[in-house]
């Protein structure tokens, strides 16, 4: 009886040592990238503006994301994927894909150099959906948007580290993985 009572405490020990074992290697290889924004004024095209936040993870390397959170549109869309949107509509976004990569403007005009941002540690580039409330589970929307913790457009005034296809940038606060920058 004895006995049978002493293997009975080993094995919650045991467990937990089979659980860190099996846990040490995957902490050793390179993990995902954490990432969290806020952004209150996206514009720059010539109609329309938006509010964005979220944040997820995603790994460049394996093209691994899961990301998702709020927007509302704060001014009338008119052009892009996201024309339509009125200010007040749109309630939040979720993850389509995540690219390797993507070439954009800041403001749509045509002596505006075209930009390129490229998925990595401190930038991510995703296919999104934007959902509006009246829309239920069906997105009312689907464009490209960059968050960063850089700078993405360094030939526009200020600090430009989101962007949404067809609306513009804007400064946000934005975390990658203990990177953080914070512009207003």
């Amino acid at each position: 009886m004895k006995m049978k009572m002493k293997t009975i405490a080993l094995v919650p020990a045991v467990l937990a040592a089979a659980i860190l074992l099996i846990a040490a290697p995957a902490s050793a290889a390179p993990g995902n990238i954490g990432f969290g924004f806020n952004a209150t004024d996206i514009s720059g095209f010539p109609s329309g503006a938006a509010r964005l936040t979220g944040g997820g993870a995603h790994n460049p390397g394996t093209g691994f994301v899961k990301s998702a959170g709020g927007f509302r549109c704060t001014s009338d869309v008119g052009q892009g994927p996201l024309a339509g949107c009125l200010a007040g509509e749109g309630v939040r976004w979720d993850t389509v894909e995540l690219l390797a990569s993507t070439t954009f403007k800041c403001t749509g005009a045509a002596t505006e150099p075209l930009k390129t941002a490229i998925t990595d540690a401190n930038t991510i580039v995703l296919l999104a959906d934007f959902y509006r409330a009246g829309d239920g589970n069906d997105e009312s929307f689907t464009a490209q948007m960059i968050v960063s913790a850089d700078d993405i457009a360094p030939d526009i005034t200020g600090i430009q580290n989101v962007w949404i296809q067809g609306v513009g940038c804007a400064s946000a606060i934005a975390n990658f993985s203990g990177k953080a920058t914070s512009q207003e």
